[in-house]
């Protein structure tokens, strides 16, 4: 069973990843609500902030040396449903992000059985891989200019959503040859 030491929670790294959950909502009802592209550009800057949030809080864990239990399990959790929320928000705008919605739920679950199966061997993912940080980078930066202009063309909402497609692909391939060698090993 997990406990968490009462300063894990007051460590700045994971104040921000508390804060991250509690954009959630607030994005979520935002965005959902918007009728004005001041609305829309407000959703924008809370993922943007959430993204920042995110960037900040690993670098403060990593230089300070606030690496939690705690913390090791909030900051996925908090990117996971971040992220899983933006996709959900914009498939009541954008038809091909059902797409983006099946490849991401797919890649997560692989990831997760994956890590699973090998944690139970004693073997474990190390961080994320450069492919992964790239992905997500790439996701952010798509989401946030879909959710900033939610009347974009079809064009260029498609070729965002692409560019999310590739990339999520991409990080499944990759991971998969990754967890591929750690079972050989």
């Amino acid at each position: 069973m997990l406990t968490f030491d009462k300063k894990d929670w007051i460590a700045i790294p994971n104040i921000l990843s508390l804060v991250r959950l509690l954009l959630i909502p607030l994005f979520s009802i935002i965005y959902l609500n918007a009728t004005q592209p001041f609305h829309y550009y407000v959703a924008a800057v809370i993922i943007l902030f959430s993204g920042l949030t995110d960037l900040l809080d690993g670098w403060i864990a990593r230089k300070y040396h606030q690496i939690t239990e705690l913390g090791k399990i909030l900051d996925p959790v908090a990117d996971k449903l971040t992220q899983v929320v933006i996709v959900f928000c914009l498939l009541t705008k954008f038809k091909w992000m059902t797409l983006v919605a099946v490849i991401f739920l797919i890649k997560e679950l692989f990831m997760l059985i994956n890590s699973l199966v090998l944690l139970q061997k004693g073997k474990k993912l190390d961080g994320a891989k450069w492919y992964g940080k790239i992905s997500t980078a790439l996701f952010y930066i798509c989401m946030i200019l879909l959710i900033a202009f939610p009347t974009i063309s079809n064009f260029i909402a498609g070729m965002l959503i692409m560019i999310i497609v590739f990339f999520l692909l991409l990080s499944l391939l990759l991971y998969g040859k990754t967890f591929k060698k750690m079972y050989r090993e």
